[in-house]
């Protein structure tokens, strides 16, 4: 009687065994018989988790438990980042395969963002290659939870972007260079490939900036101001620095902002204006406008210190002149907008006399 228990056990537990095996195999075959053509994207970085729970989520896979038993069966199993072309009535072996295999549909755009331009400028191009709103995508950008995502993702950014007098917490952020994007991108895909870029310039400046006085949005603070005002060739370069650099006007610059700082003065920049006002660098300012209160304005003379935050998005030249300023004694200068000249003064006399002179 014993051997028979023993019998029947035995039996259920190989039809228990075997009832699994199939659901297992079960779930490994096609969602569909029928041709059904889908793009699946995999972001760099997406783990293996996260690929079978999209892929399920899209209905190119039947089971998410067969799936992750195939991969921990066939160990070494890596998935390769991009688009892909997929389709319904393949088994998962084969879906793998493919994801494995990185055959990707190269249906890509290139986009060049131009440094010294305003996070808006760098929306309108974003809104017209890909097809969001403007709207869609400030709102994306000015999402909080959002936003302390990518401060918990990312070291280079603190809570100094959520300062409520911050127009658009991310300017200054978004490294200025070609990107290749998928078209299918989303904002958030986007957004992260340029802070990527960022994060990337910013570690190969390395201990440089480490040892800066100054946090990073300060840095890009100044950076961005620098990048508005260089504006032109130095016209006296010997008395600024006895240097030909192609970039030496940023680093003159940088040692005014550097030394009104330290003295305690007003920095008295008129692209920050701008950027408080919203005017574009080619409108003209009004006496209202410089004395308009914001968190921006410098040209106030009441007020000191850095702005709330970046104006522009600026270059890796205009950073490394942040934290390099030269080591001259300039404390003014005059920029000739008709020539694309800087001239520089180490007293108020002779900024007076650069006034009279090129005004």
């Amino acid at each position: 009687m014993r051997k028979k228990k023993i019998i029947i056990l035995v039996i259920c537990i190989l039809v228990v065994i075997l009832f699994l095996v199939g659901l297992y195999f079960y779930g490994l075959t096609a969602v569909s018989k029928k041709s059904d053509k889908v793009t699946f994207n995999i972001s760099l970085g997406t783990s293996t988790k996260s690929v079978i729970n999209d892929l399920y989520e899209a209905k190119i896979i039947k089971s998410k438990i067969s799936s992750m038993i195939y991969i921990k069966l066939n160990k070494g199993i890596m998935f390769q980042a991009g688009t892909y072309e997929l389709n319904r009535n393949l088994s998962t072996k084969e879906i793998f395969e493919m994801l494995e295999s990185g055959n990707i549909i190269r249906d890509t755009i290139t986009i060049t963002f131009i440094e010294g331009k305003r996070l808006v400028d760098y929306v309108s191009i974003i809104s017209d290659e890909f097809g969001y709103s403007e709207e869609e995508i400030i709102s994306i950008l000015s999402d909080k939870e959002y936003l302390n995502n990518l401060i918990n993702k990312y070291d280079f950014l603190d809570n100094n972007i959520l300062n409520k007098d911050i127009y658009y917490p991310l300017e200054g952020y978004l490294f200025p260079a070609t990107y290749e994007f998928y078209k299918n991108s989303s904002i958030k895909d986007i957004i992260e490939k340029m802070l990527d870029k960022t994060k990337n310039v910013l570690d190969n400046i390395g201990v440089v900036l480490k040892e800066s006085k100054y946090n990073v949005h300060e840095i890009l603070t100044m950076a961005s101001i620098i990048e508005n005002e260089s504006v032109g060739k130095i016209a006296d370069v010997e008395y600024c620095s006895g240097s030909e650099n192609e970039y030496v006007d940023r680093y003159v610059v940088s040692q005014v902002i550097h030394t009104r700082l330290l003295k305690k003065m007003s920095l008295g920049m008129d692209v920050t204006t701008y950027y408080g006002v919203r005017k574009s660098l080619k409108e003209t300012l009004t006496q209202s406008d410089l004395n308009s209160e914001n968190a921006y304005n410098t040209r106030r003379t009441s007020f000191i210190g850095l702005p709330v935050g970046p104006i522009s998005n600026p270059s890796e030249d205009s950073i490394k002149a942040a934290l390099n300023p030269s080591d001259t004694k300039c404390v003014y200068f005059y920029a000739d907008m008709v020539k694309s000249e800087l001239h520089f003064a180490k007293t108020y006399s002779e900024f007076q006399n650069l006034i009279s002179k090129y005004s």
